[in-house]
């Protein structure tokens, strides 16, 4: 029988919501890993929207748990329904939307809130001794819901120009938990918490890399569960 998976998503589209790659990536590896996967989002509004052809604000509204159906093609659930009980693991994507509407680390940095529902999400599964798999900026809501863990979302420097965002490892550093440095197609395993992150889009890389860095966060995941 495969794992029951769980997928939170935080919108649709990188600047404001899911970074629709690493979804797509997740739910790919998911399904070659025999997983049974129900996905999730918050019934919230969208701290903003932003055009993306444009890369600029719009004047306009959008709810998370609405905009995240997209990726789900409809079948989704409100996070508050979640249960831990019900699965063997959990798993979050990136996009800016994990740091402007499951936390607000967009705008507050490591002194950041974590949104309700996300937080007793991650409080569920770590009690109960269940995987947490987290992906791009999502590592920022284990390091700030779990000091003293180990994440990567990376490197700490910025090397050769491919880690533009570098300066979030020394955030996480901040928060007393450990950065590990790792390439695009790797991943960290935290054995001792069950989570396991990989930096995808936190690197300038090709999308192949990015998919198979992914692919192994999802079969470190599984392995655990």
């Amino acid at each position: 029988m495969g794992k029951r998976v769980a997928l939170v998503l935080a919108g649709c589209g990188v600047y404001d919501g899911s970074e629709i790659h690493e979804a797509s990536a997740a739910l790919v590896h998911l399904s070659r890993g025999g997983a049974e996967v129900k996905i999730f989002a918050p019934n919230i509004e969208q701290r903003d929207v932003v055009n993306h052809l444009k890369g600029s604000p719009a004047e306009e509204k959008r709810n998370v748990l609405v905009e995240s159906a997209r990726l789900a093609r409809g079948n989704i659930q409100d996070l508050a329904e979640l249960k831990a009980s019900e699965f063997d693991a959990v798993i979050f994507p990136g996009g800016f939307g994990v740091a402007k509407n499951l936390c607000s680390w967009a705008v507050d940095g490591k002194n950041c809130t974590v949104n309700e529902h996300v937080n007793s999400t991650l409080q569920a599964f770590h009690s109960a001794k269940k995987p947490i798999g987290l992906c791009c900026i999502s590592p920022v809501l284990a390091a700030k819901v779990f000091p003293g863990c180990e994440v990567t979302v990376g490197q700490d420097t910025n090397v050769d120009g491919r880690f533009p965002d570098a300066e979030t490892a020394s955030a996480i550093a901040e928060l007393g938990c450990k950065h590990i440095c790792k390439n695009v197609n790797e991943s960290h395993v935290d054995k001792a918490n069950k989570i396991v992150t990989t930096c995808a889009f936190m690197c300038k890389a090709p999308l192949h890399e990015i998919f198979d860095g992914i692919g192994t966060m999802v079969q470190e995941v599984l392995k655990l569960a």
